[in-house]
């Protein structure tokens, strides 16, 4: 029988995932005493390798275990190892900074090979760590100096803030700079984390940015993800991105081109720098943009303020609550950012005077900022001969085919579907964004006419399901 040595402070075994409760337990033990640690499913107390059944399910049950019953939220890698005798066994390895931990809501202390609770004394004392802002990763030194920042990004900084009359001392070099913006650690050397954030190319301020072909996480037709930059510069390409993906109405108004976005832009970069302003950054995810059919979404990393929900801050009277203090203290000199709490309310504001739709939601580990592609139907149904609506792809304009009027629309459908098409593609073809108007008004008519017919007829919400004209 193999064996792969004895328990420690920062190794547990567990016989099988049957013990998956008391894992969840351990990981937290060792989390809030080592910050990092192994736990293995499938070993003996003494070492020994007894493995058990492991199925893609299995894996997925421990992860969700995790996910659900650790706060703050952690990250592990989840696998499975087979041993030369052919058993296999599930490892975790984990870590994280940001203690105390809890695993069913109750923090644990590791001590030899055992989990014992924490007490309360000890609780709060980490509590006060983790949340005094001198301690919080912002603040800690970064291994990065003046010789690491980006200068595009350092001097559209340094431009915006000196027009915005927020700075105001003559000096452009990134030394002086830095230290007038207290972003040096103790050393004078090396920059603080926020520093390096803000102006230096790091891993910290990944993003994934992706488009789908429907309303959900299906099918894609782009996806990108950059993994290092700066707040300025990686803020930039986020807003270019959404830019480049959604829809704009082009007016002729005398001998001028007039361009009207889908979503108001200063909503987006709002949404976006904020999503820097206050992302956790040592948590190893990244920020998130989601293009959809019907909406496009901003994810921001480490949810909003614990207690604390977006609608307490649409009226702009709410005391903010900066988890990154420094940083965002740097991007109020440039305008980027203000220090009162009222980023929620420029976006909904602008919004409500475009006409666009914004919903502003919290996840477990998410804050989401989704603007809603609802102009682009009004576009349609108001468009005349003088008016088109193009689509900024990679920043080159394709216009879309003419809105067809009710009284044709029909003969469209029926002469489209003379092969078999999905909801969707009909919907596009009509220019139709709206899924419940298009079902309820457009195609269950049709339907019940006999003019079109489902090509699965016992199945009527198959996803497979297409759409037919009658012979």
């Amino acid at each position: 029988m193999i064996n792969i040595g004895e328990e420690t402070e920062q190794i547990e075994f567990k016989k099988s995932t049957g013990e998956l409760k008391e894992g969840i337990q351990s990981i937290v033990a060792i989390l809030n005493k080592h910050g990092s640690g192994t736990l293995y499913f499938g070993v003996k107390n003494n070492g020994d390798v007894i493995g058990q059944e492991i199925s893609d399910q299995t894996i997925r049950n421990v992860s969700q275990a995790i996910q659900n019953h650790i706060v703050p939220a952690i990250y592990p890698v989840i696998d499975k190892k087979t041993y030369e005798d052919g058993k296999s066994v599930i490892y975790v390895e984990f870590q994280g900074n940001r203690q105390p931990y809890t695993a069913y809501n109750v923090p644990r202390i590791r001590e030899a090979d055992e989990d014992i609770v924490m007490d309360q004394e000890q609780y709060f004392e980490m509590m006060l760590i983790r949340d005094d802002g001198k301690r919080a990763w912002e603040n800690q030194p970064s291994k990065y100096t003046v010789a690491d920042i980006n200068m595009n990004d350092f001097r559209t900084y340094l431009n915006n803030a000196k027009k915005a009359g927020r700075i105001t001392f003559e000096s452009d070099d990134p030394e002086v700079v830095m230290n007038k913006l207290e972003l040096f650690a103790a050393d004078g050397i090396h920059l603080l984390n926020a520093g390096a954030a803000l102006f230096c190319d790091i891993s910290d301020t990944d993003v994934q940015m992706a488009k789908f072909a429907t309303n959900v996480k299906a099918t894609f037709t782009d996806i990108r993800r950059v993994d290092k930059g700066s707040i300025i510069g990686m803020s930039k390409i986020c807003e270019q991105y959404i830019i480049d993906a959604m829809d704009w109405k082009a007016d002729i108004v005398g001998l001028k081109r007039v361009e009207t976005p889908e979503i108001p832009v200063e909503a987006i970069r709002e949404a976006v720098i904020n999503s820097y302003g206050h992302r956790v950054y040592n948590n190893g995810q990244n920020n998130e943009i989601d293009v959809f059919k019907d909406r496009i979404e901003i994810h921001t990393t480490g949810g909003f303020p614990k207690g604390h929900a977006p609608e307490e801050y649409l009226d702009g009277n709410k005391k903010p609550i900066r988890r990154n203090r420094k940083i965002t203290g740097v991007l109020y000199f440039s305008k980027d950012m203000e220090t009162f709490a009222t980023g929620l309310k420029r976006i909904k504001d602008l919004c409500d005077e475009a006409g666009c739709n914004v919903e502003f939601r919290t996840e477990k580990d998410d804050f989401v900022v989704a603007f809603y592609r609802n102009l682009r139907e009004t576009w349609m149904q108001n468009l005349d001969g003088a008016n088109q609506v193009t689509n900024q792809d990679n920043g080159q304009d394709v216009t879309q085919e003419p809105v067809i009027s009710e009284s044709d629309r029909e003969q469209v459908i029926l002469d489209f579907c003379a092969v078999p098409r999905s909801r969707e593609e009909i919907q596009e073809r009509i220019g139709i964004s709206n899924r419940g108007h298009f079902r309820t008004k457009i195609l269950n008519p049709l339907l019940e006419s006999g003019k079109l017919v489902r090509t699965i007829p016992d199945k009527p919400n198959s996803r497979n399901q297409k759409y037919v004209a009658s012979k």
